[in-house]
């Protein structure tokens, strides 16, 4: 009982500083006055034939001066005609639009070397990153240019949200997906980032090569976020800021069923045993024995090594610190309505995360028609 008591109140006391900590994120005001610089926006594309033309209108509609931003696709192999509606569209587009095929280097591949290719390509001071299946806001560019603005820093990591919202399970994934950005957004307000997100992100170029990209990590299929994050806060600890703003906000569809959704979770716990990072492993470590120790304690009264009572409070201290740091997350979202399946989520949530933490261990998954190792 001991045990279950302190991996419950550490776990609480983390997620009540990381509710302190995004409450201190400073808020954006968008400037016209603001100096623009250039961006070069990267999308990485494989199979986004339904998405993609989507994209690119959100980038088409841009209120940032269309002088100061190009886009650039890179399809990594694509067997559904993604490159010939890319193509459609920069025939009869304004935008400055460019196409790279991974195909024609032969010795990269996946996302990593997409986004490394769309790089060496970049005319860019900024490289602005996001997915084939995201939405845009209008003000997406100039969210970033303010934050790059007034706090200088090398890399902007964004809010990422699942929508649409049509049905329970699509909700259930979206309140977990929020928990994770706001543990995220949290850890770099304290200057210890652990997560973000790839779908929304903005680096500077010269940081990418001053910490040699992804050099060290090329090996691995997934991390071309969460691993470039990690090397520019050991480069430049305290550069690393989040834009805590809706205009900022990507949006991005849920898994459509529930193997994709495991072999999602799979691909994202399989980079733990690569991170450098303590505080990300350690961090893994706490949310595991916050959550474990509800299947302990739940455990042990029914086999009556523990009372009834001693449950309920474990329960009732892990729902109620997840309620606080969600709470303004999902505020920002406008989805606070969210939080009346916190006690559904909080009962899938405990075999689930010990299901895909032992996966993620093996490190093998299917991912957009391939099958992927991390070994």
């Amino acid at each position: 009982m001991l045990l279950v008591l302190f991996l419950v109140i550490v776990y609480a006391l983390v997620m009540v500083r990381a509710w302190h900590a995004w409450r201190k994120l400073p808020a954006i005001s968008i400037s016209k006055e603001t100096p623009t610089a250039f961006f070069t926006v990267i999308i990485p594309v494989r199979n986004e034939a339904k998405n993609i033309l989507s994209l690119l209108k959100d980038l088409e509609r841009q209120q940032y001066p269309a002088a100061q931003f190009e886009v650039i696709v890179v399809d990594d192999h694509s067997e559904d005609g993604t490159p010939g509606l890319v193509q459609q569209f920069q025939a009869r587009s304004s935008l400055t639009l460019t196409l790279l095929f991974l195909s024609d280097f032969p010795e990269k591949r996946q996302k990593k070397a997409a986004v490394e290719m769309g790089i060496r390509h970049a005319q860019g001071d900024w490289i602005a990153c996001t997915d084939g299946d995201c939405r845009l806001s209008p003000l997406w560019l100039a969210a970033f240019n303010q934050v790059r603005h007034g706090q200088n820093p090398k890399l902007i990591s964004g809010p990422v949200v699942y929508a649409p919202l049509t049905t329970g399970w699509q909700r259930l994934q979206a309140l977990e997906f929020s928990a994770l950005i706001g543990v995220g957004a949290a850890s770099i307000a304290v200057q210890k980032p652990t997560m973000c997100n790839g779908a929304n992100l903005a680096y500077e170029k010269a940081a990418f090569y001053e910490v040699h990209g992804f050099q060290g990590n090329e090996q691995i299929p997934s991390g071309d976020d969460e691993f470039l994050l990690h090397k520019i806060h050991q480069c430049y600890p305290g550069q690393i800021t989040f834009a805590k703003a809706k205009e900022v906000i990507v949006q991005t569809p849920a898994a459509a069923t529930l193997t994709q959704f495991l072999h999602q979770r799979v691909r994202w716990a399989s980079k733990w045993k690569h991170y450098q990072s303590f505080t990300s492993q350690l961090l893994a470590l706490i949310v595991l024995g916050g959550n474990s120790s509800i299947l302990v304690a739940l455990l042990m009264a029914v086999f009556g090594l523990g009372e009834w009572w001693f449950f309920g409070i474990v329960l009732t201290t892990k729902m109620s610190v997840d309620a606080l740091l969600l709470c303004p997350v999902l505020s920002l979202f406008d989805k606070k309505r969210l939080l009346s399946l916190l006690w559904l989520l909080q009962l899938l949530y405990v075999p689930y995360i010990v299901f895909t933490g032992l996966l993620g261990l093996r490190g093998k998954y299917h991912w957009k028609g391939r099958q992927l190792s991390t070994a």
